[in-house]
């Protein structure tokens, strides 16, 4: 008695078009894929799309419908969805209009939620002037914005700077916190702040890609930023990565990331440099320690919004670093 027939979805490891085919045994779906696909039956081969496996005819049996199937010429291989990966990569730089258009095309089909985005997300940024930089090049990254930002990089670093400021304005406006009797010195340690952080126009390199234009031309994945995750594991879990320079609404969704202070700015850098002031006693405040704590690197991180954390880190300053060390003086007998 032969067996009821049962669809497929069937393709060839050259192209993501599918075809649905239905049959009752692996024989039969081997040879009506290779008249479909113009294989030659001998040497043909199946298996699935997922993870590469042969499918043999006891396999075959206990294959649910609509199981997606690659259907091998003789001498061709498949590896899973990692090979429709390595394709696309392959043609990334060189076809990246018919990359988008496979995309779109795999995307009408497909059904699993996950592969969904991950397609989308392709298309979302191959779809967009990644390598542009300036205005007349990618019109639509700027609108929105002022009509004074000429190219990318010039907006991300007034971004930056204008983070940078409203963190001087948060020291500055603690001075009300400070013993009155302290308050000119620590004055005069935010003049210090101020003026370096000046020097450096606010850290605004940290978004310049200038220094990294030779890399751009030879990688479009050029600007990506990558979570740093909360403060207390070793990396983002959810591995959050973005790219602002790549289309308008990544540089949008960039703008609500976080620096955030891994030593808190509120909680403890500020109330203690009010404090080192305070008590300072004839010693020297070491206000670049604190400069490091609130406006560089060595004390923040790039976060998703996801993944600031809001409480309290329970971590504090260096006690060792928040006076300078006195020089030692040597007496010649």
């Amino acid at each position: 008695m032969a067996e009821p027939l049962r669809p497929f979805r069937l393709r060839g490891c050259g192209g993501p078009q599918k075809f649905g085919v239905a049959a009752g045994s692996l024989r039969g779906l081997l040879r009506k894929g290779c008249r479909l696909l113009k294989l030659p039956l001998p040497g043909s081969r199946l298996c699935l799309y997922e993870d590469g496996t042969e499918v043999t005819e006891s396999y075959f049996r206990t294959l649910p419908p609509q199981t997606e199937l690659v259907l091998l010429g003789p001498g061709e291989s498949w590896r899973g969805c990692a090979s429709d990966i390595e394709r696309l990569l392959a043609a990334f730089c060189s076809e990246q209009d018919a990359v988008v258009e496979a995309a779109r095309r795999l995307l009408t089909d497909e059904r699993a939620p996950h592969r969904q985005k991950l397609l989308a997300d392709l298309i979302h940024n191959l779809s967009e002037n990644i390598l542009a930089e300036e205005k007349e090049d990618d019109k639509k990254w700027f609108e929105g914005l002022e009509s004074r930002f000429k190219n990318k990089s010039s907006y991300l670093r007034h971004s930056c700077e204008s983070r940078m400021r409203g963190y001087m304005r948060e020291v500055s406006g603690f001075i009300s916190n400070v013993h009155p009797a302290a308050r000119d010195a620590y004055r005069g340690i935010i003049d210090l702040m101020a003026d370096k952080l000046k020097s450096v126009k606010y850290n605004g390199c940290y978004f310049d890609r200038r220094e990294k234009e030779e890399a751009a031309r030879l990688c479009t994945m050029e600007g990506w930023f990558s979570c740093q995750g909360p403060f207390d594991r070793d990396d983002c879990p959810c591995k959050h990565s973005i790219n602002p320079y790549s289309n308008r609404e990544s540089r949008i969704l960039f703008s609500t990331w976080n620096l955030d202070h891994i030593i808190e700015k509120k909680r403890a850098v500020v109330p203690e440099l009010a404090e080192a002031v305070k008590t300072r006693d004839g010693r020297e405040v070491n206000w670049e320690y604190f400069y490091q704590l609130l406006f560089t690197l060595d004390n923040l991180k790039l976060v998703h919004i996801a993944c600031h954390k809001k409480t309290n880190h329970n971590l504090s300053c260096d006690k060792t670093r928040i006076y300078r060390k006195r020089k030692q003086t040597h007496e010649i007998s």
